[in-house]
């Protein structure tokens, strides 16, 4: 498997190796390749392994660990050396990358640290390989400018669309916690919910999170919202970056959506997004709330960038304000429009089928497919007839779904 990191591990204290090993077996893209007791041993199973990464733990002794990483280095050099220690002093950190280490972490090993090492240590063998396969996940949170403008709706049927190219991994979270209704449109009964996950968030892997997910049909997962609004759920921001932490290091695509009260948990989603799905109508009240929400956005750093203004049901009746109205008064660029398709959209939801394999050549799903090759050109399956190379025409008027508009 292209995506598995090969990880050899050397560390002479017995309780600490025990430790990194039990994790490692525990994460799905890597593969635990040998493991090691002696400094003076481990340069010669790393030549005969020939691992992508050296795990090094400096603790038993500082001086040796480091004379490690300078060999493996010199006479390994497409194998990456990763370092920990519990020192935090700037002199050891410095020597070690002076020795040629890619990454140093602290002990105790925070998982979610350790997945982001992984990754950066995997984009930068991409590069140098030229990998093109080598993709970080993407993840899009779809947010409203009011209730009941399709955030759903858009969010299921964008997943299944990016899960219809096999290329990807694909799952979605429903974090509105109290009434969310991702496993209706996908017609599925969880064993598990997010408050499993919630409940045994301190000893989290990716066993147990692998449980609590479900898949469809299609190939997208679910972790849906709790069956019980009574429940004493409790996640906290840094709660949920741990778990899109673990599923970012599984999935090429996570999809997110969130509630509408645009609480804590909603703009930790945002903020650890790639892309900000803000869905609207074309009527007052949501193009007034797509301005507040723009402001409240620019109030926090980097996040009004990664927002794209999604128009829904366009065309839904004839007294809609006009999109040049909308962008007159919004004063932001429309990246999306979504034709409107009562109907068949209500059709799929009452069926739990996804508009890909409900309404496949409807104008609603050719538009959701180009939706999902202009946030991620080169993961969505192509629309029918269309140019893989060939950027999707914009049109200002556009009741097919596509283009921007300005």
């Amino acid at each position: 498997m292209k995506n598995v990191l090969r990880i050899a591990v050397v560390d002479p204290v017995d309780a600490t190796r025990n430790s990194l090993k039990k994790l490692l077996l525990g994460i799905d893209v890597v593969w635990l390749e040998a493991e090691c007791s002696r400094y003076e041993f481990f340069a010669d199973v790393v030549g005969q392994t020939q691992p992508d990464i050296a795990l090094v733990s400096l603790d038993a002794d500082p001086q040796k660990g480091l004379q490690l990483v300078g060999r493996i280095t010199q006479d390994m050099p497409n194998c990456a050396v990763l370092v920990i220690s519990s020192s935090t002093e700037g002199s050891l950190i410095l020597q070690a990358m002076r020795n040629g280490a890619r990454e140093f972490l602290n002990l105790p090993l925070k998982l979610e640290d350790f997945l982001a090492a992984l990754d950066r240590i995997r984009q930068g063998r991409g590069q140098r390989e030229g990998e093109g396969q080598v993709r970080s996940c993407q993840m899009i949170t779809v947010v409203g400018a009011a209730g009941g403008v399709g955030c759903t709706s858009l969010a299921i049927n964008l997943a299944c669309v990016f899960a219809a190219n096999p290329k990807n991994s694909v799952a979605v979270i429903d974090l509105d916690l109290a009434l969310g209704d991702a496993d209706v449109w996908l017609d599925i009964i969880p064993d598990y919910t997010i408050q499993d996950v919630a409940e045994n968030i301190t000893r989290l892997d990716y066993s147990l999170l692998k449980r609590s997910l479900t898949r469809h049909d299609c190939g997208a997962f679910l972790l849906p919202r709790p069956v019980q609004m009574e429940g004493n759920l409790s996640i906290t921001p840094d709660e949920l970056r741990r778990v899109l932490a673990l599923l970012k290091a599984t999935f090429t695509h996570l999809v997110l959506d969130v509630s509408k009260s645009y609480a804590a948990l909603d703009y930790a989603a945002m903020e650890a997004s790639n892309t900000v799905l803000l869905v609207t109508q074309l009527d007052l009240p949501c193009l007034r709330n797509v301005v507040r929400l723009m402001q409240a956005f620019d109030q926090r750093e980097g996040l009004s960038q990664k927002v794209k203004v999604t128009v829904n049901r366009l065309g839904l009746e004839d007294t809609q304000i006009s999109l040049n109205k909308a962008l007159e008064t919004i004063g932001h660029e429309i990246f999306w429009q979504v034709p409107n398709d009562y109907g068949t959209m209500v059709e799929s939801r009452n069926n739990g089928v996804p508009l890909i394999t409900q309404s496949p050549k409807a104008k609603l799903t050719k538009s959701i497919e180009m939706l999902a090759q202009a946030i991620d050109k080169s993961a969505a399956p192509p629309a029918e007839g269309e140019d893989k190379d060939k950027k999707p025409k914009k049109r200002l008027f556009s009741f097919l779904g596509g283009g921007s508009s300005k």
